[in-house]
């Protein structure tokens, strides 16, 4: 089964006070290897967008006036995610509104067994710590240098990275970049190594080691 990394950005915080989405964005994946193929649509909510939420993604009312509406992408939305495991960053916000909207115009919902919240994986994985997206990208050393404003065609991205660090437990990468690195007299590349610092116990009890295997061998 391929997997749906999905992001979307809306009104405001919740469907039910009648706010709606403004873009909707899924990255299909195999074996977490990204495929090539993107849905991405800018959606026209029919209402206005406050300035709490137009600050957080930066899509304006008049912006979003000549996009489509969530009924006209809604099928090619749902022949994209079908029979596919769908990977969403706190979940439970996200299926509000999507499932909120599909019923609104009488289209089949999604199912929550389709679905796999990062949001719990990582709060399960590091537990009483911070698992925003951000923070998440941060502990993990993934760029977040271009995420300026909320945008969910990017987050998914973000995303793929995060999930695929907290399945596979893996420690933040290391920066081997050009910035990081100087040549030596041969032109060959000598990347800068972090540098641990021993205590005076440990140097002792090392020395004590090397004694004591000495002795074994040569005595």
């Amino acid at each position: 089964m391929n997997e749906i990394f999905l992001d979307t950005e809306t009104t405001g915080l919740s469907f039910k006070d009648g706010h709606k989405i403004v873009e909707i964005a899924c990255i299909e994946t195999k074996d977490l290897i990204a495929t090539g193929k993107v849905f991405h649509k800018l959606i026209n909510p029919q209402r206005d967008v406050p300035d709490e939420a137009f600050k957080v993604h930066g899509f304006s009312k008049e912006f979003l006036s000549d996009k489509e509406t969530f009924r006209d992408v809604s099928d090619d939305f749902l022949k994209f995610v079908k029979d596919k495991k769908i990977i969403i960053h706190n979940a439970s916000f996200d299926l509000s509104f999507l499932n909120g909207e599909l019923k609104n115009i009488k289209k089949e919902l999604i199912n929550h067994k389709n679905v796999i919240d990062s949001l719990e994986v990582a709060r399960n994985k590091f537990p009483g710590s911070s698992n925003s997206l951000d923070s998440l990208c941060k502990r993990f050393n993934i760029d977040i240098s271009k995420r300026l404003k909320h945008n969910a065609l990017l987050d998914c991205e973000l995303l793929r990275e995060v999930y695929i660090n907290l399945l596979d437990a893996k420690e933040p990468k290391l920066n081997l970049s050009k910035n990081f690195a100087e040549s030596n007299s041969f032109g060959e590349k000598i990347y800068n190594k972090a540098v641990l610092r021993i205590s005076e116990s440990e140097i002792n009890k090392h020395k004590d080691f090397l004694k004591k295997e000495l002795k074994k061998n040569f005595y």
